[in-house]
């Protein structure tokens, strides 16, 4: 007899069934797929325009049965802020690599703005956000959006303006022989050359999201608390009533979600983006996407993208005739009106910081300010020492995983969601290790400070790496260009770029996650360490606005000048000696 039991297909088997299947197939199963997510988005919509009042009544539970609509909130309010990031990103960015006088404003604000610690964020955009809309969710929902924002954008934005200033120089050549537009080169040139990078650094914008998320879902700023239902308030409350089982179910809840928009949303990205690697020679080596080739084969996809293209051609048919457009020239900036921009900047500047000193000085005295910046002084010490450990540990590792796609697909999930692990999850075994061994919070707490910064260096070597021109690799592996020299003369000078990019936004990340590190509690128990963290955290949760701007400025001041005195010249040296041509 026939054995006709039905086994299930493996997984394998099935990623390769969808890659095969038919177009009508394809069809019926990408329709199924974005109607479910239509539906998820009109629910959790829905939810968002009830009254402020809702929360009172409907108040946050542990109950396991609520936790897939808490997701689903979070979910709605990750990719809002990402797409908000994206479009800030493709503004901002390009508008500090084109003009030089906005280079001078926009740079030294965004190293300003990703120091800046969410709670100072959230501090002042509360308020205004509640009074914006008065007696509805959505004031609140927009409070927590802008501070997921404030966690993704800055290392979005650093990465597209790095890749428009590292675009090769034969390629402008090009561009400057056909005499495009500023509208062409940039949707034919710098868009597509900054895609690959662009990618890797929205995914980690993506976890760096989840990092705050429990900051930006569970507020409390002085007198003022708002719980919206998700997964981060979920954490806030778990971690306050010590509920070790709750705090299992949250980071169960946030594998799933990630392996779900990993697969279905930044895998097929990163295949779709490979197309717009720089090189000569095509990769033996590609990554791959099951739901990329379904959404390929899929004729539906093209009929739903058809009103984005057609805006994009109605564009470039209104873009001003190329052809009699004279070739760029550099021109010699003329002194006088150099010397009135300077003038302005530096009234700018010093009218920012004497508003800061005025409101600052009517609370406090200089001893204030003197703590304020002995513990900066700390808190840098510990943001040097960590970010060179996270570069010793994660640059070989990111460069193994960016040359071996096939590896990047297995293990893209796995990073992301280690880099979106929050550090609240740990603070149980954090503050139950040091008051059993009777350890130095102004030690061991340092190392929480490290989940803010490793993963921007790990995302932005692999994407570094993972550019690296094909006919490079295979003309140093015909010359025998081996171990040391292989760093040195191709993998280094190839992922430099992309290194500082990652190791400048890692900074940043470190000044926001030591707001989370040096002040932890679980349950009734809270332990701090010395440092400027722990101060605007405590400041904040005191609604000491005072207290709370002196510590910013001085993080600011912090960040601004090491930034000028040590990512600024690197940056500029890979601008200069590294580009590729």
């Amino acid at each position: 007899m026939t054995d006709t039991t039905v086994r299930p297909l493996p997984a394998r088997s099935f990623s390769r069934l969808l890659r095969v299947a038919p177009p009508n197939m394809a069809d019926a199963i990408v329709f199924l797929l974005l109607l479910a997510v239509a539906i998820l988005v009109v629910r959790g919509v829905t939810g968002i325009a009830q009254p402020l009042s809702q929360l009172s009544v409907r108040p946050m539970t542990l109950d396991p049965a609520n936790l897939p609509g808490y997701a689903l909130r979070t979910m709605l309010r990750m990719f809002a802020a990402l797409i908000a990031s994206l479009i800030f990103t493709l503004v901002v960015a390009t508008l500090a690599a084109r003009s030089r006088r906005a280079e001078q404003i926009i740079v030294p604000a965004l190293d300003i703005l990703q120091s800046v610690p969410i709670l100072g964020f959230l501090t002042f955009t509360v308020t205004f956000f509640l009074r914006l809309f008065p007696g509805e969710q959505l004031g609140a929902e927009c409070a927590a959006v802008f501070a997921i924002f404030t966690s993704q954008a800055w290392n979005m934005a650093f990465s597209f303006y790095q890749s428009l200033r590292s675009v090769p120089s034969d390629l402008q050549e090009v561009c400057e022989g056909f005499r495009l537009s500023s509208t062409r080169r940039f949707l034919r040139l710098e868009l597509p050359f900054a895609i690959p990078g662009l990618v890797w650094n929205a995914m980690m914008s993506m976890s760096g999201g989840w990092f705050f998320v429990v900051a930006s879902e569970a507020i409390t700023v002085g007198n003022t608390t708002v719980a919206l239902p998700g997964i981060g308030s979920w954490l806030a409350i778990a971690i306050a009533r010590r509920d070790a089982v709750a705090v299992a179910w949250a980071v169960g809840a946030m594998a799933v979600l990630i392996l779900l928009y990993d697969q279905l949303f930044f895998r097929p990205i990163v295949a779709w983006a490979d197309r717009y690697r720089f090189e000569q020679i095509a990769s033996a080596e590609r990554p791959s996407s099951w739901a990329f080739d379904l959404f390929r084969r899929a004729h539906l996809l093209p009929v739903i993208l058809g009103p984005f293209l057609a805006l994009g051609r109605l564009v470039m048919m209104l873009d001003p005739d190329t052809g009699k457009r004279a070739a760029a020239r550099i021109r010699e900036p003329i002194p006088a009106i150099e010397w009135m921009w300077r003038s302005f900047l530096a009234a700018l500047v010093l009218g920012s910081a004497w508003l800061v000193v005025d409101y600052v000085g009517h609370s406090l005295d200089w001893g204030d300010a003197g703590t304020a910046i002995l513990a900066a002084l700390v808190t840098l010490l510990r943001v040097i020492v960590l970010i060179a450990v996270a570069s010793l540990i994660w640059v070989p590792v990111g460069v193994w995983i960016g040359l071996r796609p096939r590896w990047s697909e297995r293990l893209q999930p796995v990073a992301q969601f280690l880099a979106a692990f929050p550090a609240n999850v740990l603070f149980p075994f954090v503050v139950l290790a040091i008051v059993r061994w009777h350890l130095t919070p102004d030690i061991w707490l340092s190392p929480l400070i490290i989940l803010g910064t490793q993963w921007y260096i790990l995302f932005n070597v692999i994407a570094g790496a993972s550019v690296i021109p094909t006919d490079m690799r295979e003309a140093a592996s015909m010359f025998g260009v081996r171990g040391l020299q292989w760093w040195r003369r191709v993998v280094i000078p190839a992922i430099f770029p992309y290194y500082v990019t990652g190791a400048l936004t890692a900074s940043g990340g470190s000044w926001n996650a030591s707001i989370v590190a040096e002040a932890v509690s679980w349950g009734d128990r809270h332990i701090e360490a010395f440092g400027l963290g722990a101060y605007i955290a405590d400041a904040t949760a005191a609604g000491d606005y005072p207290r709370v701007a002196c510590g910013v400025a001085v993080m600011s001041v912090f960040v601004l000048t090491f930034n000028r005195l040590v990512w600024r010249p690197m940056y500029a040296f890979a601008e200069r000696r590294l580009r590729l041509a």
